[in-house]
This record gives C-alpha cells, structure tokens and sequence, in this order.
C-alpha cells in the first residue's frame, strides 16, 4: 500500500526539478526572513539567484544545532509569530533546548507524511494505533498521533508509564500497532512475561520503532516477543519529527519523504559530500517548511544513502540504519566505539538480554570500558544463579568485544531485571571522563 504515489513513487528526474524548485523558493524564504541565514548567504557572496536546480545545493552553508542554541529560542524562525501554531522543543540536556515552531501548513505537511509511513507499515483506517512516545515538548507522541487521525486509524494516546495498564488496554481494545521506542517494545515484552501473559493474546501485528538507535538483532527480538513486524520510523525535532524517512515492507532500508526532505551524505571532518553508498554524516534540508526552515542541517548521524528498485514500487532514496552519532561515538584509548557495535556483540549471544549500559572512565590517565549486560531470565533460571556461569558468559562476551572491537572491556553480568528501565529513550552510555 502506498498513501501518496504521485510523490512516493515519482520518476527521479521529475524528483529533482520539484526539489530544484522548491530549494530556491526556501532558499529565498529565509533569505528576507532569517536575519541568520542572510547574513552567511551575504558573507558567502550568493544571493537566492544563485539557486537554480537541486544541485546548487552545496554552495549553501551547514546549520548546526548549536546554530539554534545560539539563537535561542526564535531567532531562525522565519514565519511570524501570528502563524506560529504549536512550539517543540528538543529532548537534549545540555545548553539551550532547541526551540520549533510549525505553521498550520507544516502540521499538514507533517501528518502527510506520517500517513506515508504508516501506510508503508500496513496500517489502515481499520486499524487501532497505540502511541507510547512521550507527548509533550517531545515531537513523537504528537507526530505519531496526527498521521494516525490523518490516516483514519483510532489513536490510543497512551504515551509513556504505567506499562500493565497499557497491555491491558492493546488486549481489551484489540489493538493492532504500536509506536514506541525499540527498548520500550522489549519493557513491554518483559512486563507481558512477569504478567505472564502470552503474545498470541494480542492483535499486534506493526509496530513503528524510532527515537533511539537500535540493530537488527534488537528488531528480530522485538518481532518474536511481541509476534508484530518491526518498522524503523525516523526523525528529528529540527527538521520535522517522526515521518522523515520509513521503512516498507520490505524492510530493507527507510525511504526517505525527499520531496519535503531532501538528504545528503558529507564526510563529518571534511564536511565534503560523499557520493551514493558511502558511510557518513546525514545533512537535511527542508524544502517546504514554513515556521523553521532549516538549510543543510547537520544531524550528526551516521549511515549511508543509496538507491535501488524497491519491490514496494517507491522510488524515493533510502537511507540505511544509523550506524551511531559522531557526538555519542566514544573515543576508548585511541579507537572509535559505537554503542551500538557493543549491543551487536551482546545481542549475538543467547544468554544475554538486550539490556546494557557502557561505562567510560579514567584509571591512572588510562580509559577503561566497563560493559554490564542483564541475562535472560531463562538462562538464569537454568544455573546462572552459581558464580561459574556467570564468569564464563563475562569471560566469552569479552572476549568476543576484544575479536570485534579490538579493545579490552571488563563485563559485567547482571540479574535479570537489575538494570534501569526507561520509559522513553534510553540511557546506554555514562561516560565519567566528561565529569571529573
């Protein structure tokens, strides 16, 4: 199924003259209304008559978000306030949050393409749709809930906590997908199990998971627990929120909405584009946004663009999974990690559940890694409860981080149900270098 195949599925060539067409109408939009951008455009010598085709787009500079903390909290909005409707704010903890402001026309623009995700997912006007990310300041409980009603499913606003309340509800109204993180999928998993309350009891049969990196193996152990396909749904509050880009059936990549959208790939350190297939930085910018245009938005992730004929009939790019960030990438004496290269590890190990922090020191001027890991319960059930097991699983795991990662990692094997639960993003990583 596919909600909007003029758009979706529209031949390339056709793509990038609306995006040439669109790029100048942006490019002019922030130039007589952001005092920001027409003063870099200014100091760059081009001027929006220098915008001509979608090509031209790399004679434009980079936003950061530090862009936005700088400007706090709406000095890069370009429409006015009268037309401003609804105000988000990032979920980041550091600085000044990231402040946007959407027009009646960007909440459409935004439900649109929600709609295109879900469809994508197989949801239908028939279907029952339980949104578990945070409402609020947070875009996905919203974004979710718009494209939801602009599809004509039946939203069930059940935002986060209260998990055995929640399960009551997807069984007592029949519901038939969720949205929610990856980690809050498998805490509903858990919460099933402790209930002891069996998969085929439910109707779940999609669910749209973002928010949070997360990996293949995590996608499988979503899918077998909750008996539901797994869908990844990608955004961010500076560009739009959940519905920029989404996986089909095929599951093989997300198709990204580039005619609201459009993606390019640059190496983080050079800050030069990198062609189809190569792993780096993902930059957006918005063709068509009117309360906070944003011109090649550094997002900070990392993963790669490439296109191919997909079986579902879209035409659109694709990206592929986001490898890691380059500001959450740690740097442990000298090599790079990613969390999620760790939870890869973890994740191809039966014995351990997908539950782990990674803890970042300094010993004696020298950085230590320190990977604890919950078991399953089933296997701790088995034995796991003696010390010999548990210090083989600790033995073997690092072992296997040091084949993968090239790095000496102590593990350290938890019970079941012993690290912290979080309703909405996860916290995987404390780096204590960053607060001495």
């Amino acid at each position: 199924m596919i909600w909007n195949p003029n758009k979706e599925c529209m031949p390339l060539e056709q793509m990038r003259t609306l995006q040439g067409k669109r790029l100048h109408k942006i490019v002019s939009y922030v130039y007589h209304n952001v005092p920001f951008y027409r003063n870099k455009l200014q100091e760059m010598d081009i001027t929006p008559d220098d915008i001509t085709s979608i090509d031209d787009i790399v004679k434009l500079p980079y936003t950061t978000k530090q862009d936005l903390r700088d400007n706090y909290p709406f000095g890069l909005q370009a429409a006015p306030q009268s037309e401003i409707i609804r105000i988000h704010a990032s979920s980041g903890t550091t600085g000044n949050p990231t402040i946007v402001g959407y027009s009646r026309k960007d909440i459409g623009v935004w439900s649109e393409c929600m709609a295109r995700c879900l469809t994508a997912y197989g949801i239908t006007r028939d279907d029952t749709m339980s949104i578990a990310y945070g409402y609020g300041l947070f875009t996905g409980g919203l974004g979710a809930h718009y494209g939801v009603e602009t599809l004509g499913a039946a939203a069930v606003p059940v935002s986060t906590g209260n998990t055995e309340k929640h399960i009551r509800l997807l069984k007592d109204l029949g519901v038939t997908g969720i949205a929610c993180t990856p980690s809050y999928a498998l805490h509903l998993a858990e919460t099933m199990e402790k209930l002891g309350i069996d998969k085929s009891t439910l109707k779940l049969r999609s669910g749209a998971f973002g928010a949070e990196p997360w990996t293949e193996n995590m996608r499988h152990e979503i899918e077998e627990r909750l008996g539901l396909k797994a869908y990844n749904l990608y955004g961010l509050s500076e560009i739009m929120g959940p519905c920029v880009s989404y996986e089909c059936s095929e599951q093989s990549g997300s198709h990204v909405n580039e005619d609201h959208f459009f993606p390019e790939i640059i190496d983080p350190d050079t800050l030069e584009p990198l062609p189809l297939g190569q792993t780096g930085e993902l930059v957006f910018t918005t063709l068509t946004k009117e309360g906070m245009p944003l011109l090649r938005y550094r997002t900070r992730d990392l993963c790669c663009l490439y296109r191919e004929e997909c079986a579902c009939g879209r035409t659109s790019v694709k990206m592929g999974r986001i490898l890691g960030r380059t500001d959450d990438m740690l740097i442990i004496r000298g090599i790079n990690v990613f969390p999620s290269q760790v939870e890869s590890v973890i994740l191809s190990m039966p014995e351990c559940a997908p539950r782990y922090l990674l803890v970042v020191d300094r010993v004696n001027n020298l950085d230590t890694l320190t990977v604890q890991v919950e078991v399953r319960q089933e296997y701790f059930a088995q034995g796991f409860d003696t010390f010999e097991p548990i210090f083989k699983l600790e033995r073997d795991l690092a072992a296997k981080l040091r084949s993968v990662l090239s790095i000496n990692a102590k593990v350290e094997v938890k019970q079941p149900g012993t690290l912290e639960r979080s309703m909405g993003k996860s916290k995987f990583v404390i780096d204590k270098r960053q607060l001495k």
